[in-house]
């Protein structure tokens, strides 16, 4: 009997201790790692997002001959992931896509020189900062005694900054001044060229780099009435305490032992290498591969719109109901919205389905698809164009509906939009640059990236420009050619 008892004692102080070493474990497992840290590790790569057209935060340049993105901010992305033990992959894209990109799982963490604000605290959540930079203005030399510090002398004029940037915040508190935002840095170096704007919002290093290169801009300081110094911090996900700490270690490493400083030098070395080499030496081979990934997207658009807009058509025509619904559901959906939307639902929806396109994928995807209502529409009107006759003529013939449509009708059909769907590839080659935005690789994107590059924001437009035309008018003779073949 006392045996028994004391096996019972042992076993209920076992239940009761077992349980209290799982928990235990279970407790240190769970403060080792998180959601985030844990997919990194078992992907065994820290894919981090940035917008390369803020040299010396991070820029494109040509290293051993090879396109690289550099800048400090890269240089402490790598230190982070050295730290996790996983490669480093770097994602490039427009700044307004990065907050998106990090919600949908897309990228692990941004550094891209972002600041914490009210606004984005609620979305994201944001490590150490590791670096902090007065602001600047960034005007034009011969207009250094007409705008001065006092913020006075801008009012009535137009100021200039990037989209969703502190900047652009302390742009709109300058009294009397209307603000002009764009995405794209280099596009707001033109606009001030040009004389469009009076002067541009920058970070002190990012003007004094312009100002370095091109002798026509001058920096200025003025006294903003908003805080004036961004505060640059690593973006990260809100389940994520635990990475959040080790990326906040790397920081306190970096800023304290002077490693930063020197990461900083060597990109603004790196700013202004390949000087001596000719334009075409350094940035040609931009141009060339936006100009193949552009024909790229342009084929696969007009793959998928003239294969999904065949089916929308017939379905447009078809007498049943749903069909037909359906068919004009999708058409008055998909062109009553834009590309640049359908661009963004593709890239960040097929994240949220377990789908990880890559950013070409998402794009061509997007483009196929807003291509598929405007083909279809084409495709409709050339069918509905075949005279009545036609079909009725087949089914005489012992033609079944369908073979009489694939075999009489559609020829037909085909040779009467011939012009219309030809006009309709050259438009999905323009309507490419709009998914550059999620970082798709093509002319408009590398143009970009060349303006970054250079600090010259007209000659890369102009070359983009000759690239455009002479890929259409190309396409348009050989269209032309095609069709008076057919004719004949």
């Amino acid at each position: 009997m006392k045996r028994i008892f004391k096996g019972l004692t042992w076993s209920l102080l076992g239940l009761l201790i077992i349980p209290f070493f799982f928990s235990a474990g279970a407790s240190v497992a769970a403060d080792e790692t998180d959601s985030t840290l844990a997919r990194i590790q078992k992907k065994g790569k820290l894919t981090v997002g940035l917008s390369a057209d803020y040299a010396p935060y991070e820029f494109h340049t040509k290293i051993n001959g090879k396109d690289e993105i550099v800048g400090f901010d890269v240089s402490l992305a790598q230190a982070i992931a050295d730290k996790l033990g996983v490669k480093l992959e770097v994602e490039d894209m427009g700044f307004d896509a990065l907050l998106g990109a990090l919600k949908t799982g897309k990228i692990d963490m941004i550094a891209s020189g972002m600041s914490a604000t009210p606004e984005r605290e609620e979305q994201v959540d944001f490590s150490d900062v590791y670096l902090r930079s007065p602001q600047a203005m960034l005007i034009l030399k011969k207009n250094q005694h007409k705008y001065t510090t006092d913020l006075s002398t801008f009012a009535g004029t137009k100021v200039g900054a990037q989209t969703q940037t502190t900047q652009e915040e302390i742009a709109k508190s300058i009294n009397g001044a209307s603000v002009v935002s764009l995405q794209k840095y280099p596009n707001l170096i033109s606009q001030l060229s040009q004389g469009v704007i009076s002067g541009i919002v920058a970070e002190k290093t990012i003007a004094q780099a312009y100002e370095q290169q091109n002798k026509n801009f001058k920096v200025i300081y003025p006294t903003y009435s908003a805080d004036g110094s961004t505060q640059s911090a690593v973006a990260l996900s809100k389940d994520s305490p635990v990475f959040k700490a080790k990326v906040n270690e790397v920081i306190h490493k970096v800023t304290t032992d002077g490693q930063f400083t020197k990461w900083q030098k060597k990109a603004n070395q790196q700013m202004f290498a390949n000087q001596n080499d000719s334009y075409w030496q350094k940035y040609g081979h931009y141009f060339v591969t936006g100009t193949g990934i552009t024909l790229a997207l342009a084929v696969v658009g007009v793959f998928l719109g003239v294969t999904l807009g065949i089916f929308f058509a017939l379905m447009k025509l078809s007498s049943v109901f749903v069909f037909k619904a359906i068919g004009n559901i999708y058409v008055e959906y998909v062109r009553g919205t834009p590309l640049l939307v359908q661009a963004f639902m593709v890239f960040f929806g097929s994240q949220a389905l377990g789908l990880n396109l890559s950013a070409f994928a998402a794009g061509a995807l997007s483009m196929g698809l807003n291509s598929a209502a405007y083909v279809a529409e084409i495709i409709r009107s050339g069918i509905t164009s075949v005279d009545g006759g036609q079909m009725e003529a087949a089914r005489s013939l012992g033609l079944t509906h369908s073979k009489a449509m694939r075999l009489v009708i559609l020829p037909q059909a085909v040779r009467n939009i011939l012009p219309a769907l030809g006009n309709e590839f050259v438009s999905v080659i323009k309507e490419g640059s709009v998914v550059s935005v999620i970082g798709v690789g093509e002319l408009m994107y590398e143009t970009g990236v060349v303006q970054g590059a250079s600090f010259e924001p007209f000659i890369p437009l102009v070359i983009a420009s000759l690239i455009y035309f002479t890929l259409t008018f190309t396409i348009s003779r050989c269209l032309g050619f095609i069709e008076s073949r057919i004719h004949r």
